[in-house]
């Protein structure tokens, strides 16, 4: 079964385009799922990749799900596209995703204003509302209103936030997997640690409680990087738990600005010889990069929330990054790969 997508000679007239100098690389993404101890009817939700995106074009999806039976549910522009499949009882529960995407390197132009104004703000308003992780009021409101207080435009607020949170958060290795994201607890606890799903929300949560449009975007790494931090990239093929959420701000004049304050401190834990300085050079290089830049050596699935899985009982997802499955027992953990039994596999594809 195939999803529509640009096919290879697509990608290759993209890099023949006059005027362009921008890189563009494909990489082919294969997710194998085999649920180990099905029972009753067994069903599986998988995130695919955004269709179209300033930095990312999806070139089609492949799916097998053997004698189970497969949909791809194609939702609005706010919403995931999602593949699901189910199998009857007795039927073994096996299923091949394979998806390739073409990314090119992100970067905002930040010195001058260019973007003209939107004549419609009302595709805005879906990034200002909050979600059941990412309230913003109460507390959040607060913060966000001490943290820019005496800043004029939103590009000066956006960037207070950032500042703040990349000054004050830590990345907490122990959390499980990339964090849950739940904002209000972190601020009403006091423990801003955590990961890329915990740091970049609150970017995103603060930023929309100061009334300027923000998202989480979900997605997968999928290549080691090219401008040096080891720990910002993959360091083999296998991407089973290579999830990593970044986040996107719209600034007036500059129109949706990358951001990640999360990997700024993901080089600050994990760099050698480990725990550097906020202000050692290769913290500050990426603290300046990731607000404005985005190596594409990743592709996004998605930048939605409260997400519902059709033909599930379950209460709404915060997010939707992982593999997501469920028997007659009740869901099984999308944070174990080994005892879901989930891979995924990525490699460059060279044209």
């Amino acid at each position: 079964m195939t999803a529509a997508g640009l096919a290879l000679s697509d990608y290759e007239r993209l890099l023949a385009q006059p005027g362009t100098d921008a890189r563009w690389r494909v990489f082919e993404i294969t997710t194998r799922v085999e649920v180990l101890q099905p029972r009753g009817v067994t069903r599986v939700w998988l995130p695919t990749p955004m269709a179209v995106a300033q930095y990312q074009k999806t070139m089609g999806d492949t799916y097998h799900p053997g004698n189970g039976t497969a949909t791809m549910i194609e939702t609005n522009a706010n919403e995931p596209d999602i593949l699901g499949c189910s199998w009857d009882e007795g039927v073994e529960p096996i299923l091949t995703l394979v998806s390739r995407v073409a990314t090119t390197d992100y970067t905002a132009n930040l010195k001058t204003p260019t973007v003209p104004p939107p004549a419609d703000l009302s595709a805005f308003a879906h990034f200002l509302k909050p979600t059941r992780l990412i309230p913003t009021d109460g507390i959040v409101k607060t913060k966000a209103n001490a943290i820019t207080k005496g800043a004029g435009t939103d590009f000066e607020k956006a960037r207070a936030i950032y500042d703040r949170i990349v000054d004050n958060t830590f990345r907490d290795p122990k959390v499980r997997c990339c964090g849950t994201g739940d904002i209000r607890f972190m601020l009403e606890s006091g423990n801003l640690n955590g990961k890329c799903a915990d740091l970049n929300a609150l970017f995103v949560g603060l930023c929309r409680a100061s009334g300027i449009p923000a998202r989480d975007v979900y997605g997968l790494r999928v290549a080691p990087s090219a401008r040096g931090p080891r720990s910002l990239g993959l360091s083999s093929d296998d991407a089973t738990r290579a999830q990593h959420c970044r986040a996107e701000v719209y600034l007036t004049g500059y129109g949706w600005v990358p951001v990640d304050p999360a990997d700024v401190r993901k080089v600050a834990l994990e760099e050698p010889p480990g725990s550097l300085a906020i202000d050692e050079a290769r913290v500050k290089a990426a603290r300046e990069r990731l607000f404005g830049s985005w190596e594409m050596n990743w592709i996004a699935y998605n930048f939605a929330h409260d997400v519902s899985l059709r033909g599930s009982n379950r209460k709404p997802l915060g997010y939707f990054m992982y593999p997501q499955g469920e028997t007659d027992n009740g869901a099984l953990d999308s944070l174990d790969p080994d005892g879901f039994k989930y891979r995924i596999l990525v490699k460059e594809i060279v044209t």
